[in-house]
């Protein structure tokens, strides 16, 4: 603007703003070249921020040049992008630092200070040893359920968590001999398990011999056992503490099924006394009675590795009759081209059947004596002789150093036959007591003699064998845990449904 107020041409256009640019392109050193090193001739990239043409001038001849910043200057808006991208992201990151940096786990990579060069850091300038790295895994949108377990950093997903541990059993069949699927939510889809079930008539133990075989030891209080094993009251009343089938799995994958008494005087008695209503099919409280323990048999003889027939005392016949009866109405191994509605087994013929324990439970000390133990052997071997059952070459007194005086030649007709002592603590303590009055104190110190090892030895060396059957296939196909639960249910709906069974009630009524 001139002093009159007129603006004066020339001074605030287009010649007067290409003067001021070639005026600046006159600052700094000669010769400098942005370009490259291929181009001679000094050039400044000019500003042009309206958007508008190049005017026509002698500049527009110039080669057009891209302009590119530094490799150097690059790579920083790179990595800001990066990391500001970071937090935006659903899956975890995985963020490795030093153990001994200061700065938190979750803290962000900005904030984590890094090493100015080659040298070693500042912790090892100080004499510290330098550490390994560790990984921590940042969670991020998993929620609170994210810290509890751990998570694979390639996938993003929660890992297999431990399976959870029971501390008591399930029903599998209820008191009315129906199924129940509360035992799925415990099962896991692998197929390395072993399946133990139990046999027995009313009183002899079994609950609490399946208790000590999965969970628990003889030294807990028995009411916190996984299978709750008869009261003292229940015991004076003559009934029965378990009823229809329980379920129980431990940690290492070992399935666990108790079962009701066989052939139960007490469960005859309620029936009779509650006028409770029988099925159409069974005309007599007794022989439904029985056909429950046959289904209950005949089930286990199809859906376990291993069964345990446990006898308080040697020997009632009726039970091998039971057995053998069980072992006949047993379903048939289904094929591999099996109909559910089907009752035919296998077409190649093979049929499958579990290996069975006679566990002689509240043995006395003349059971232990070797003459005694070979005739028990040779009584069951003679009326297991036309059995299919594998009750033969899987438990063994004489590997377990019980009878260390007798070679393995010694019973020629040795069968699965484990015989344990009657289970009393308090024992010990009172030879103790006992010793501890006596006049010489040499015999204060030496055990008194009981003709057997103790109830935990006993009870903790038949667990071991136990555990190391060999584990049959129970199908025409590898069974994982959840296929063997719904293998289970539709073997149970079967035995239900069976012809055999009911044509054996027809004849028992």
């Amino acid at each position: 603007m001139s002093e009159s107020g007129h603006s004066q041409p020339g001074i605030y256009g287009p010649g007067r703003r290409r003067r001021r640019r070639r005026g600046d392109r006159d600052i700094g050193p000669a010769g400098q070249n942005l370009s490259g090193p291929s181009r001679d001739r000094e050039y400044q990239p000019r500003e042009r921020r309206d958007g508008s043409e190049e005017p026509q001038g002698p500049l527009i001849q110039k080669t057009p040049i891209i302009l590119a910043k530094p490799p150097g200057e690059r790579a920083k808006p790179l990595q800001s992008t990066v990391v500001s991208a970071a937090p935006v992201l659903d899956k975890p990151i995985m963020l490795m630092k030093a153990r001994d940096d200061t700065v938190k786990p979750t803290t962000p990579p900005e904030a984590t200070p890094q090493s100015t060069g080659p040298g070693p850091s500042k912790v090892e300038r100080e004499g510290q040893r330098p550490t390994q790295p560790v990984y921590q895994i940042q969670n991020r949108g998993m929620g609170a359920s994210a810290t509890s377990s751990a998570v694979d950093p390639l996938v993003g997903q929660s890992k297999l968590i431990p399976p959870e541990k029971m501390k008591h059993s399930i029903k599998l069949v209820d008191e009315q001999l129906n199924w129940c699927d509360s035992a799925m939510e415990y099962l896991r889809d692998q197929t390395d398990m072993l399946v133990v079930g139990v046999i027995g008539l009313q009183g002899t133990g079994k609950s609490t011999v399946m208790s000590l075989l999965s969970a628990n030891t003889p030294e807990e209080d028995q009411r916190g056992y996984a299978f709750r094993a008869q009261t003292q009251e229940m015991k004076e009343r003559g009934g029965n503490q378990s009823t229809g089938i329980d379920f129980f799995i431990t940690q290492e994958r070992i399935i666990f099924l108790d079962t009701q008494p066989m052939l139960s005087p007490s469960i005859l008695d309620h029936l009779i006394n509650n006028d409770r209503k029988l099925p159409p099919e069974y005309n007599l409280p007794y022989t439904y009675v029985e056909m429950q323990s046959l289904q209950i048999a005949s089930f286990l003889f199809t859906v376990c590795h291993v069964v345990i027939v446990v006898q308080d005392w040697f020997t009632d016949l009726n039970l091998y009759r039971f057995l053998q009866t069980a072992e006949m109405l047993k379903p048939s191994t289904p094929s591999a081209s099996h109909d559910s509605t089907g009752s035919s087994g296998s077409e190649d013929g093979a049929e499958y059947y579990p290996h069975i324990v006679f566990l002689q439970n509240k043995s006395r000390r003349e059971d232990f004596c070797p003459r005694n133990l070979k005739d028990m052997h040779m009584v069951v071997d003679k009326l297991m002789a036309h059995s299919h059952l594998k009750y033969k070459g899987s438990v063994s007194m004489l590997d377990c150093n019980i009878f260390p005086g007798l070679g393995q030649n010694y019973m020629t007709t040795e069968v699965n036959m484990f015989l344990l002592p009657m289970q009393d603590i308090d024992s010990e303590d009172n030879l103790t007591k006992a010793g501890s009055t006596m006049t010489y104190p040499l015999f204060s110190l030496l055990p008194g003699y009981k003709g057997h090892p103790s109830f935990s030895t006993m009870i903790s060396k038949l667990r071991s064998q136990i555990l190391a059957m060999p584990r049959c296939q129970l199908s025409h196909t590898i069974l994982t845990e959840k296929n063997w639960f719904h293998y289970a249910a539709r073997i149970w709906d079967g035995v239900k449904k069976s012809s055999a069974l009911s044509e054996y009630s027809r004849l028992l009524g």
